[in-house]
């Protein structure tokens, strides 16, 4: 039995994938979390075979929570299913320790087969974005910015105001400002517009970023 934990802050998202998961013989989700820092309490508790991981979450990127997780449950596989897609996004996952990872817009036979692969040990990236993984890109541009603030550049480039962004990311306004005056400075930056370029021309965002 494959034993799952589902780590996404949209209760929604996570109902639909129980949903899909226990449909499936020799899978089983053993539990949920919305954050972070719960995510990690219950790895250790319950020490999962694959923890399927968003990257936007409240307080502490899921990039931020890849090594703690495997450092509580040093044999679980981490499937990242996020909406952030650009190469850097996944190579940063894959640096981080995940085992895998799915654009959310994948099906969920792809999901069940990522889930069945990482439990037995393999990696799996889904095959677009393991192409575009070996295409040279921009992503070195982003190198000064924090993790935060590379969710804050995606999230202003998408067009999601200061109030929106810190809604969705379970910050003040404030610490949103701070964290986007740092941007503005370290990137050289002086406008939303250009900042807009500046994500177009790194992968941030664009045509094909799911």
């Amino acid at each position: 039995m494959i034993r799952v934990l589902l780590v996404d802050d949209h209760a929604l998202l996570r109902a639909g994938l129980r949903s899909v998961l226990e449909r499936e013989n020799g899978i089983a989700v053993v539990g949920e979390a919305d954050t972070a820092e719960r995510a990690a309490v219950m790895a250790r508790k319950l020490q999962p075979d694959v923890v399927v991981l968003d990257l936007l979450l409240p307080r502490k990127s899921g990039y931020e929570a890849i090594p703690e997780l495997l450092d509580v449950a040093p044999k679980t596989k981490i499937l990242v299913v996020s909406s952030q897609a650009a190469p850097s996004w996944v190579r940063r996952a894959l640096s981080a320790g995940a085992a895998g990872y799915l654009p959310k817009r994948s099906s969920d036979r792809e999901l069940v087969t990522a889930i069945r692969l990482l439990a037995a040990g393999a990696g799996y990236v889904e095959p677009e974005l393991g192409a575009r993984l070996v295409t040279p890109n921009g992503s070195p541009a982003l190198e000064p910015l924090s993790e935060r603030e590379r969710d804050i550049v995606h999230l202003l480039a998408l067009g999601y105001t200061n109030q929106e962004i810190g809604k969705k990311l379970y910050i003040s306004v404030r610490t949103v400002d701070t964290h986007r005056a740092h941007i503005m400075r370290k990137l050289e930056l002086e406008t939303r517009a250009e900042l807009v370029m500046f994500a177009l021309a790194n992968g941030v965002i664009g045509p094909n970023v799911g």
